[in-house]
């Protein structure tokens, strides 16, 4: 039976962590240990872990390194046949892992195996809506525009996958002693970005495939709260992500840096929208069109109901705004 080795970052996720973490211990799937990271975090929640009685938990300190840093930590100290991550404000339902093993087990050249992903909001509740996007053949233009695995607590990856890609990094930004250790995911995206800049090296540096399946089987949270600050670091990131494409990509496909930044907006423009932010998401949309108007062509649907989800904002009722966070957001983010 493989193990599975699941990484759970933790840093002020006091009021969540013990749902996070229960939800990993009650999988069908018995056969994991759980990596608890504890990345600096200043509130009560390694004293929450600490409450749970199961021998498969160990909890690892390390200053705070943010998200990359943390999920590297993971990885180095994982055991795991398979790794899966979850953010310590996440759910995952009972079968979950069960899915991807067998998933993983019928798919030779699959090395990520993601499932589709259902909002939730800071109580736990269902918002109704979902990222759904296409499940097979993601190429790397396809992950330009779209982030098919949508947050990093949908997948489950191969072991063999992280030696694939690995490379060498600093071990702190102040560090002047030129050591170093080996990382997976880039601790340069401290916030948002590392993510699809892994799953573009598995894609370009691998023979790896990365593929999906139907079932909603991670529930995400959306938070409310600092959006101005979270837009302006997520802005940041995919700058960031761009100028580090430039490092790998010899040759992207024509228009591709402004394709990567359009879409990125429209996904942050969806973001304001689930936050009932109407100015900003228009703000968005406007500036993800004026970048690369053949996204209205590329993916009319998905532009024009985001678009027009952030205008409707203004005119109707409160609540109504679930209805059209649906509507819009029924594909795939880009993270």
């Amino acid at each position: 039976m493989k193990l599975i080795s699941v990484i759970i970052l933790i840093y002020n996720s006091e009021p969540y962590i013990a749902a996070t973490l229960e939800s990993v211990l009650l999988q069908t799937y018995k056969h994991i240990e759980v990596l608890l990271i504890d990345d600096g975090s200043p509130d009560n929640s390694v004293e929450i872990c600490q409450q749970f009685d199961d021998p498969r938990i160990r909890i690892i300190r390390q200053q705070n390194r943010g998200l990359p840093g943390a999920r590297n930590a993971g990885i180095r100290q994982a055991r795991g046949d398979y790794l899966a991550f979850i953010d310590g404000d996440d759910l995952w339902q009972r079968e979950k892992l069960e899915h991807h093993v067998n998933h993983l087990a019928n798919s030779a050249r699959v090395g990520v195996s993601f499932s589709r992903s259902a909002f939730i909001d800071e109580a736990g509740r269902l918002l109704g809506s979902y990222q759904t996007p296409k499940l097979k053949e993601i190429s790397p233009s396809y992950l330009l525009r779209c982030n098919p695995v949508g947050n990093g607590s949908a997948a489950v990856v191969r072991r063999e996958v992280f030696a694939a890609i690995a490379f060498s990094q600093p071990q702190h930004s102040d560090n002047r002693s030129g050591t170093s250790e080996t990382c997976y995911f880039d601790e340069q995206f401290r916030h948002s970005g590392g993510d699809v800049d892994f799953w573009l090296r598995v894609l370009l540096q691998t023979d790896w495939q990365i593929e999906g399946i139907p079932e909603a089987l991670t529930l995400y949270r959306v938070h409310s709260n600092g959006l101005s600050a979270k837009l302006d670091r997520q802005l940041a990131a995919g700058e960031q992500l761009i100028a580090k494409i430039h490092t790998y990509v010899t040759q992207p496909d024509a228009n591709w840096e402004a394709v990567t930044r359009a879409y990125h907006l429209r996904y942050l423009a969806r973001s304001a929208i689930r936050w009932k932010s109407d100015a900003i998401a228009i703000q968005l949309m406007h500036q993800a069109i004026t970048t690369y108007w053949r996204i209205i062509l590329e993916s009319p649907r998905q532009t024009v109901m985001t678009l027009v989800a952030a205008y409707l904002m203004l005119l109707v009722p409160r609540r109504l705004h679930a209805h059209l966070t649906k509507s819009s957001h029924a594909q795939c983010d880009r993270a």
